[in-house]
């Protein structure tokens, strides 16, 4: 009985296989090269998703509800009723003018007094400089809990140190926290002072990272101190300068908040108040957590197209050294 021969596959067939089994080893390793930046990420994107976005959601879906945070009482759905409530509330108006007023107050004493402080210390080296970084660096590592209550005595009505030297002067004392003409003031210059050292820190390291070059080139060609400030350094230091800017408009209500919190709550008649605060009362006061979560979105938008409009303005308008 002869055996049947079993057909040979031929060398092209062979040379397919033996690529297709090395190929595929290669494709995966690919793919994981490709996916494997966004493994890294994955942790990150995760806690972010979970802190950061999944509570927007949940706040804008919120906003369309009218309830008190109790688990026993059911949401209402009211639709965009709590936006047009919120948009025409006198209280919600005031403290978006006070907000504005916070703004126009803390940019001086966050950007140009830092940075005239900055350019005046330059010169300093040595265990000076450190000593200063120190002690212009004190008043923000502070609690600003303890802040406000070191503030408190200070401009206490009868005990203060400030009401004390006004008396001793022949001046009548005041209450600054409860004056509205001087509360609002006093908020904005403890912020202010809280941010100084900051903001003189992040300055005296932009102009440390200086090309030096250019403001020798400057001294040799005759320039004076004020020229080269002027004709150099600034416009150097421009992408600084707006940066702080913008983190001063966009974060000055944030700032503020706890100082608001423990020294006025907003006092007097609403004098303090700011957008964060006013959320605040609304969701943790009223529980009006419908209110609070639309003026929380309206917030969120309105300081995002802020945000956008500003980081155009920083690429239109500064200097790199390129």
């Amino acid at each position: 009985m002869t055996q049947q021969l079993q057909p040979v596959a031929s060398v092209d067939a062979v040379q397919d296989a033996v690529k297709q089994k090395t190929r595929s080893p290669i494709r995966w390793a690919k793919l994981f090269d490709g996916i494997q930046p966004y493994l890294y990420l994955l942790p990150a994107m995760i806690t972010i998703g979970i802190w950061i976005y999944r509570p927007l959601v949940r706040t804008f879906y919120l906003s369309f509800f009218q309830w008190n945070l109790l688990p026993t009482v059911p949401k209402q759905y009211v639709g965009w009723e709590n936006y047009s409530r919120i948009l025409t509330l006198p209280e919600m108006q005031q403290a978006f003018w006070n907000t504005l007023i916070y703004i126009v107050g803390i940019l001086p004493l966050s950007v140009a007094l830092p940075l005239a402080i900055a350019l005046i210390t330059d010169g300093i080296s040595g265990r000076w400089r450190n000593i200063y970084r120190a002690l212009i660096f004190v008043p923000m590592i502070m609690a600003p809990v303890v802040v406000s209550i070191i503030w408190r005595w200070i401009l206490h009505p009868t005990a203060g140190l400030v009401n004390v030297g006004l008396m001793s002067l022949g001046f009548e004392s005041t209450s600054f926290f409860r004056d509205s003409r001087w509360a609002i003031i006093v908020i904005t210059l403890i912020t202010g002072w809280k941010l100084l050292g900051f903001s003189t820190l992040i300055f005296s390291a932009a102009i440390a990272n200086l090309n030096r070059e250019y403001l020798e080139a400057a001294a040799i060609d005759g320039a004076n101190q004020r020229q080269i400030i002027q004709r150099i350094m600034l416009p150097l230091l421009s992408p600084t300068i707006l940066f702080m800017v913008m983190l001063s408009i966009l974060l000055v209500s944030q700032w503020t908040f706890a100082y608001i919190n423990v020294l006025t709550e907003g006092g007097p008649l609403g004098a303090t108040t700011n957008i964060y605060y006013i959320l605040y009362i609304y969701g943790f006061r009223t529980f009006s957590v419908g209110w609070s979560s639309a003026a929380a979105v309206i917030l969120f938008i309105g300081f995002g197209v802020l945000a956008a409009g500003l980081l155009k303005l920083i690429d239109r308008y500064s200097f790199y050294d390129s």
